[in-house]
């Protein structure tokens, strides 16, 4: 009698014990082989999901933005005022007896208006040639495609951390449950 109540008790261990191991089996053989495996479909599948998600006329908006083209002002206003009053007279010594103070900062306060305009259209059609070239769904797929089969299983591993370890205690739970079960119906029958 008492080995049909310790075997009764060590029946939900073992089988919990099973069951964590066919999950660290399974989590083990898609890492392994069936990941690996699949690189090159998953790389199309993200670059195809990025080239959806991620337009470039999104980019160009992002980068054409009234905003952060006023923030480069200052510094072309910057360089101008060093040009003109640094190295313009250096290329053109005769020029920098006709040019003072005044004339500078009304040249510069000009160029600066002009180019206020003019990096706009500038940027756009610099957007426009580099679009031509461009393909983000080609590069992500790419990027995917060249990651070394252990940097993927690293950078997966990390990225579903819990979800693996869970996934494992489930299989011990699922495992102990169904011992549980099966010590309790051989006892009714």
């Amino acid at each position: 009698m008492n080995y049909l109540i310790i075997i009764s008790c060590l029946v939900p261990v073992v089988t919990a014990l099973l069951g964590w191991f066919i999950h660290r089996l399974a989590v083990h053989t898609f890492f392994t082989s069936i990941l690996p495996k699949r690189q090159q479909a998953l790389a199309q599948q993200l670059g195809a999901f990025a080239g959806q998600q991620l337009s470039f006329g999104i980019i160009k908006s992002k980068l054409t933005d009234p905003e952060k083209i006023k923030n480069i002002i200052p510094l072309v206003e910057a360089h101008l005022d060093t040009f003109l009053r640094e190295k313009l007279p250096k290329a053109m010594p005769v020029l920098s007896m006709f040019i003072g103070d005044s004339i500078v900062n009304q040249i510069k306060s000009h160029l600066v208006a002009e180019l206020d305009t003019l990096f706009p259209i500038m940027i756009n059609q610099y957007l426009d040639n580099v679009e031509k070239d461009l393909n983000i769904e080609k590069m992500v797929a790419d990027k995917v495609a060249g990651i070394s089969a252990e940097q993927l299983q690293q950078i997966s591993k990390q990225l579903l951390g819990n979800g693996i370890q869970q996934f494992t205690l489930l299989g011990a739970l699922t495992g102990f449950i169904c011992g549980l079960v099966a010590v309790i119906l051989l006892c009714i029958f």
